[in-house]
């Protein structure tokens, strides 16, 4: 596998690292964004281009790849930023694009690339336990639509979303892999009841209920009861960008730990000297080599095409990354001492947003368990 990158991928990952350093101040990081705040960075980042790096050229895009949402990701980590571009672009986004209508595309995509909008996808349910077969949440035809009745949960960014594109079963019983079909529902929808909440790294998410919700012909995205593999597709290529973003937070945290050890003393000496620590600082950074090639894996897996070989490889991407992130996180934090443990400490806010993305589509016993029974 070639790894390396070309001018134009440099340029990228300059741009956004500019971005990064200018909209999230390395004292802030990691800090609940405020309404305003949280406007001005979407708006920048519409305008450099990120909103629409992988859509289509007609609705906006640049038909960017997973190399391009790999280096974009990896930045987003290293500042602890992003906001709503994971569940809008990466996971709602992508899939609208790839199985919506010509009219759904033109609808919302190019209001998404501009900034103007946003979307959420709602696929997971209570009791699923990272199955994305378990779908509970029924559609049944009625006259010239659809009526939605059921709940999602960890909605990302559920509570700013313009429009849900939600899973729901027309067919066969809560865990059949055939008879699910994704439906587009704009947000204030009456039966639509949206209830937001905050994930351990203080980021938005929240719950849907949907009581006697109706949807017309043409809210169906794709071929109607079988959604599976396009949900699949979505949820391996949100992973893969989530390993991606692990490995800039891993670096953004070998980096406070360094500097740490560099300035603090005990018994005269900077910590520095002191050989164990010294040990520990490398094993940090060859976990850090070690995800940063899984990432590329993970992303190469994706670009390829061939869903047995996606799922297999994003899956060993996801838990080596997992198990890394962890076990980083917490040697971060004892190095940094009690003060690891306060909000004024940025390793804590990396710690729990590499937690977080370890829970997110499956954590890295999950994925373990997937690429044991692929192999």
């Amino acid at each position: 596998m070639d790894f390396s990158l070309n001018d134009e991928h440099i340029a990228l990952r300059d741009a956004v690292r500019r971005f990064c350093d200018g909209e999230y101040p390395a004292h802030r990081r990691g800090d609940a964004e405020t309404d305003g705040e949280a406007t001005a960075r979407w708006a920048a980042m519409a305008d450099l281009g990120l909103l629409g790096l992988p859509l289509a050229a007609d609705v906006g895009g640049s038909e960017q790849g997973p190399t391009e949402m790999m280096l974009v990701a990896q930045e987003l980590g290293r500042a602890l930023g992003g906001g709503a571009w994971l569940s809008s672009v990466v996971l709602a986004g992508q899939l609208l694009d790839e199985a919506g209508t010509p009219a759904q595309r033109q609808q919302w995509l190019p209001a998404l690339a501009a900034g103007r909008a946003r979307l959420a996808l709602a696929i997971g349910e209570a009791d699923a336990r990272y199955d994305l077969s378990r779908v509970g949440t029924r559609a049944r035809p009625d006259g010239d639509g659809w009526v939605l009745d059921g709940a999602k949960t960890l909605v990302l960014d559920g509570a700013q979303a313009d429009a849900f594109i939600v899973a729901a079963r027309t067919a066969g019983d809560a865990a059949d892999e055939q008879g699910i079909s994704l439906f587009l529902i704009p947000a204030g929808t009456p039966g639509l009841a949206v209830r937001e909440f905050r994930t351990l790294d203080g980021r938005s998410a929240a719950h849907l209920t949907l009581r006697e919700v109706r949807a017309g012909t043409d809210a169906g995205l794709g071929q109607a009861g079988a959604a599976l593999p396009v949900i699949v597709a979505a949820a391996d290529r949100a992973s893969a960008v989530l390993c991606a973003e692990a490995t800039g937070a891993l670096e953004a945290l070998l980096d406070l730990t360094a500097e740490q050890l560099k300035t603090r003393k005990q018994f005269g000496s900077l910590l520095a000297k002191f050989q164990v620590l010294q040990h520990r600082v490398a094993d940090m950074l060859i976990a850090l080599e070690q995800c940063k090639s899984m990432a590329c894996v993970a992303a190469m897996a994706v670009a390829d095409g061939d869903p047995a070989q996606r799922r297999r490889l994003v899956s060993a991407a996801k838990t080596v990354i997992g198990q890394a992130g962890r076990q980083v996180g917490q040697w971060a934090i004892q190095m940094h001492g009690a003060m690891g443990m306060t909000d004024e400490c940025r390793v804590g806010h990396y710690a729990k947003r590499l937690m977080v993305i370890n829970q997110l589509f499956g954590d890295a016993g999950h994925h373990l368990a997937c690429f044991a029974r692929q192999d």
